[in-house]
Protein backbone atom coordinates (compact mmCIF):
# COMPACT_ATOMS: atom_id res chain seq x y z
CA UNK A 1 0.00 0.00 0.00
CA UNK A 2 2.69 2.50 0.64
CA UNK A 3 4.08 2.35 -3.04
CA UNK A 4 0.10 3.70 -3.96
CA UNK A 5 1.42 7.16 -1.52
CA UNK A 6 4.25 7.44 -3.77
CA UNK A 7 2.19 7.58 -6.82
CA UNK A 8 -0.19 9.88 -4.98
CA UNK A 9 2.31 11.79 -3.90
CA UNK A 10 4.15 12.66 -7.74
CA UNK A 11 0.74 13.53 -8.98
CA UNK A 12 -0.01 15.80 -6.13
CA UNK A 13 3.54 17.37 -6.84
CA UNK A 14 2.80 17.23 -10.96
CA UNK A 15 -0.96 19.48 -10.34
CA UNK A 16 0.85 21.91 -7.95
CA UNK A 17 3.29 22.46 -10.43
CA UNK A 18 0.14 23.53 -12.71
CA UNK A 19 -1.90 25.62 -9.82
CA UNK A 20 0.06 26.11 -6.22
CA UNK A 21 -3.20 26.42 -3.98
CA UNK A 22 -5.91 24.54 -5.75
CA UNK A 23 -4.60 20.65 -5.22
CA UNK A 24 -3.70 22.30 -1.29
CA UNK A 25 -7.17 23.20 -1.12
CA UNK A 26 -8.66 19.58 -2.27
CA UNK A 27 -6.26 17.75 -0.33
CA UNK A 28 -7.50 19.60 2.65
CA UNK A 29 -10.98 19.48 1.84
CA UNK A 30 -10.82 15.42 1.19
CA UNK A 31 -8.99 15.49 4.59
CA UNK A 32 -11.26 17.38 6.35
CA UNK A 33 -14.49 16.50 4.83
CA UNK A 34 -13.87 12.54 4.06
CA UNK A 35 -12.61 9.81 5.51
CA UNK A 36 -10.81 9.09 2.22
CA UNK A 37 -7.42 10.09 3.43
CA UNK A 38 -5.64 10.82 6.53
CA UNK A 39 -2.76 13.25 6.88
CA UNK A 40 -0.46 12.65 9.56
CA UNK A 41 1.18 16.29 11.67
CA UNK A 42 2.03 18.35 10.82
CA UNK A 43 0.39 17.70 7.20
CA UNK A 44 -2.95 17.66 8.95
CA UNK A 45 -3.12 21.33 9.40
CA UNK A 46 -4.07 21.24 5.56
CA UNK A 47 -7.68 20.42 7.10
CA UNK A 48 -7.91 23.03 9.46
CA UNK A 49 -10.67 25.20 8.85
CA UNK A 50 -9.20 28.42 8.88
CA UNK A 51 -6.25 27.13 6.61
CA UNK A 52 -9.22 26.10 3.91
CA UNK A 53 -10.74 29.40 4.20
CA UNK A 54 -7.57 31.03 3.19
CA UNK A 55 -6.42 28.32 0.69
CA UNK A 56 -10.07 29.21 -1.05
CA UNK A 57 -8.95 33.05 -1.31
CA UNK A 58 -5.45 31.86 -2.46
CA UNK A 59 -7.14 29.57 -5.18
CA UNK A 60 -9.90 32.68 -6.21
CA UNK A 61 -6.54 35.10 -6.55
CA UNK A 62 -4.62 32.66 -8.16
CA UNK A 63 -7.02 32.05 -11.37
CA UNK A 64 -8.33 35.49 -11.33
CA UNK A 65 -4.66 36.85 -11.80
CA UNK A 66 -3.69 34.20 -14.18
CA UNK A 67 -6.78 35.19 -16.57
CA UNK A 68 -5.97 38.74 -17.04
CA UNK A 69 -3.43 39.83 -19.67
CA UNK A 70 0.17 40.81 -18.80
CA UNK A 71 -1.15 40.03 -14.66
CA UNK A 72 -1.09 36.47 -15.93
CA UNK A 73 3.22 36.42 -16.13
CA UNK A 74 3.76 38.40 -13.35
CA UNK A 75 1.51 35.63 -11.03
CA UNK A 76 3.75 32.73 -13.34
CA UNK A 77 6.85 34.46 -11.71
CA UNK A 78 5.66 34.61 -8.38
CA UNK A 79 4.00 30.95 -8.42
CA UNK A 80 7.86 29.96 -9.55
CA UNK A 81 8.62 29.75 -5.96
CA UNK A 82 5.30 28.80 -4.28
CA UNK A 83 4.15 25.84 -6.71
CA UNK A 84 7.71 24.47 -5.52
CA UNK A 85 6.87 25.11 -2.01
CA UNK A 86 3.39 23.75 -2.79
CA UNK A 87 4.71 20.17 -4.45
CA UNK A 88 6.77 19.92 -1.89
CA UNK A 89 4.49 20.27 1.10
CA UNK A 90 1.97 17.65 -0.64
CA UNK A 91 4.82 15.01 -1.79
CA UNK A 92 5.75 14.98 1.75
CA UNK A 93 2.18 14.82 3.29
CA UNK A 94 1.39 11.77 0.32
CA UNK A 95 4.34 10.04 1.45
CA UNK A 96 4.08 10.80 5.35
CA UNK A 97 2.88 7.11 5.93
CA UNK A 98 5.84 6.18 4.23
CA UNK A 99 8.53 4.95 7.05
CA UNK A 100 11.92 4.61 4.89
CA UNK A 101 11.32 7.89 2.96
CA UNK A 102 13.02 10.41 5.16
CA UNK A 103 10.56 13.71 5.05
CA UNK A 104 13.50 16.05 3.62
CA UNK A 105 13.66 13.75 0.54
CA UNK A 106 9.98 13.42 0.08
CA UNK A 107 10.14 17.09 0.37
CA UNK A 108 12.88 17.83 -2.15
CA UNK A 109 11.44 15.32 -4.55
CA UNK A 110 7.99 16.95 -4.53
CA UNK A 111 10.03 20.69 -5.07
CA UNK A 112 11.56 19.18 -8.49
CA UNK A 113 7.93 17.60 -9.72
CA UNK A 114 6.49 20.65 -9.28
CA UNK A 115 9.02 23.08 -10.10
CA UNK A 116 9.72 20.95 -13.30
CA UNK A 117 5.81 21.36 -14.18
CA UNK A 118 5.72 24.85 -13.68
CA UNK A 119 8.86 25.44 -15.85
CA UNK A 120 7.56 23.47 -18.86
CA UNK A 121 4.32 25.51 -18.27
CA UNK A 122 5.77 29.16 -17.74
CA UNK A 123 8.95 28.81 -19.84
CA UNK A 124 7.98 26.90 -22.87
CA UNK A 125 4.15 26.30 -23.21
CA UNK A 126 2.50 29.29 -22.24
CA UNK A 127 5.03 31.84 -23.91
CA UNK A 128 4.40 29.62 -27.23
CA UNK A 129 0.91 29.38 -26.42
CA UNK A 130 1.29 33.65 -26.03
CA UNK A 131 3.51 34.44 -28.98
CA UNK A 132 1.77 31.97 -31.53
CA UNK A 133 -2.04 33.54 -30.42
CA UNK A 134 -1.06 37.11 -29.49
CA UNK A 135 -2.47 36.30 -25.82
CA UNK A 136 -6.19 35.74 -26.87
CA UNK A 137 -5.71 31.65 -25.91
CA UNK A 138 -4.16 32.38 -22.39
CA UNK A 139 -7.36 32.15 -20.56
CA UNK A 140 -8.86 29.48 -22.15
CA UNK A 141 -4.90 27.46 -21.65
CA UNK A 142 -5.28 28.50 -17.96
CA UNK A 143 -8.60 27.21 -17.63
CA UNK A 144 -8.03 23.78 -18.88
CA UNK A 145 -4.92 24.15 -16.63
CA UNK A 146 -7.27 24.61 -13.39
CA UNK A 147 -9.15 21.63 -15.05
CA UNK A 148 -6.05 19.54 -14.94
CA UNK A 149 -4.79 20.54 -12.13
CA UNK A 150 -8.44 19.78 -10.18
CA UNK A 151 -8.59 16.14 -12.01
CA UNK A 152 -4.92 15.28 -11.24
CA UNK A 153 -5.28 15.99 -7.57
CA UNK A 154 -8.23 13.69 -7.83
CA UNK A 155 -6.84 11.18 -9.51
CA UNK A 156 -4.24 11.01 -7.23
CA UNK A 157 -5.91 10.50 -4.18
CA UNK A 158 -8.19 8.50 -5.13
CA UNK A 159 -6.88 6.17 -8.45
CA UNK A 160 -3.03 6.71 -8.04
CA UNK A 161 -1.91 3.98 -10.07
CA UNK A 162 -4.39 5.15 -12.85
CA UNK A 163 -2.91 8.85 -12.52
CA UNK A 164 0.80 7.47 -12.76
CA UNK A 165 0.00 5.61 -16.22
CA UNK A 166 -2.19 8.68 -17.57
CA UNK A 167 0.78 10.78 -16.99
CA UNK A 168 3.53 8.45 -18.24
CA UNK A 169 1.68 7.94 -21.47
CA UNK A 170 1.23 12.03 -21.56
CA UNK A 171 5.05 12.71 -20.80
CA UNK A 172 5.76 10.45 -23.53
CA UNK A 173 3.65 11.64 -25.77
CA UNK A 174 5.32 14.72 -25.33
CA UNK A 175 8.72 12.90 -25.31
CA UNK A 176 7.89 11.61 -29.30
CA UNK A 177 6.53 15.39 -29.77
CA UNK A 178 9.18 16.96 -29.04
CA UNK A 179 11.55 14.76 -30.40
CA UNK A 180 9.55 14.75 -34.19
CA UNK A 181 10.13 19.14 -33.58
CA UNK A 182 13.42 18.78 -33.34
CA UNK A 183 14.57 16.31 -36.23
CA UNK A 184 12.26 17.91 -38.55
CA UNK A 185 13.91 21.71 -38.36
CA UNK A 186 17.05 19.58 -38.23
CA UNK A 187 16.65 18.84 -41.51
CA UNK A 188 15.97 22.07 -42.92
Amino acid sequence: MEWLNLFSAFGLGASAGLNAYLPLLMTGCIAHYTNWITLSPPWDTLANPWVLIVLGLLVIVEMLADKIPAINHLNDAIQTFIRPAAGAILFAAATNVIHELHPVLGMICGLLVAGAVHGIKSLVIRPAITATTAGAANTPVSILENILAALTTLLAWLIPILFFVLFGMVLLWWLFHHRQKLSTRRRL
